[in-house]
């Protein structure tokens, strides 16, 4: 049995059709340290990487980031054209459930440091309490950025992530804001508040 929505199949016998409905997903880099780093970036045109109109939505895996010092923070920002400043402005909000593994401290409350309000500084991304450096402690999560080269709109994005706190805590850190300039983006970059990422991968797709 078929299910259609608006002239579209959905689903077809159980499968989920592949097609406008829901999206093509298309990997278009796949960033995996072979060493520490710094920072991570992805420049349109740069690399095969392809961050323009082609595709309506893009979307970053960060799977297990690892940091080389204990007690930082993963973040993000954006620039436009051949800038490399990556101090676009942003406004912001931020929340974040947490839990011990003692099974105390199970919160959810609004990450007040987390967000910006026509800010310029890179973007947390798992909130304000800081990720743990241990050998099996890391951060896993996505970053939806949506339209970046259209020149009418600002831009929207849309993270979630989930991390090892320093002190044996999970965090599940919900973000989303907007970049605020009509300027068509360009580039996105990756860093720890201080220090390196040790270890892990970053992939993006694009969704037509």
């Amino acid at each position: 049995m078929a299910v259609i929505s608006n002239g579209t199949t959905i689903f077809d016998a159980g499968a989920i059709d592949s097609g406008q409905a829901t999206g093509n997903m298309t990997l278009i880099k796949d960033i995996t340290l072979a060493s520490a780093a710094g920072t991570i970036s992805f420049l349109n045109g740069a690399s095969n990487v392809v961050f323009d109109g082609t595709y309506d939505s893009y979307v970053f895996k960060f799977i297990n980031i690892h940091l080389a010092t204990n007690g930082q923070n993963f973040t993000f920002q954006a620039d436009t054209g051949t800038n490399t400043s990556y101090n676009q402005t942003i406004t912001s909000t931020s929340f974040t459930a947490y839990h011990g593994e003692n099974g105390n401290s199970g919160t959810l409350s609004y990450s007040a440091s987390g967000d910006q309000a026509q800010g310029s500084a890179f973007q947390l991304l798992n909130s304000t309490s800081e990720i743990g450096s241990d050998a099996d402690q890391s951060l896993s999560g996505s970053l939806t950025i949506y339209n970046p080269s259209n020149t009418t709109f600002v831009k929207h994005f849309m993270a979630t992530t989930n991390w090892n706190e320093l002190n044996d805590f999970t965090g599940n850190t919900f973000t989303a804001g907007y970049i605020n300039t009509t300027t068509a983006l360009t580039r996105v970059q990756f860093k720890i508040s201080s220090g390196n990422i040790d270890s892990g991968a970053i992939k993006m797709y694009g969704i037509k």
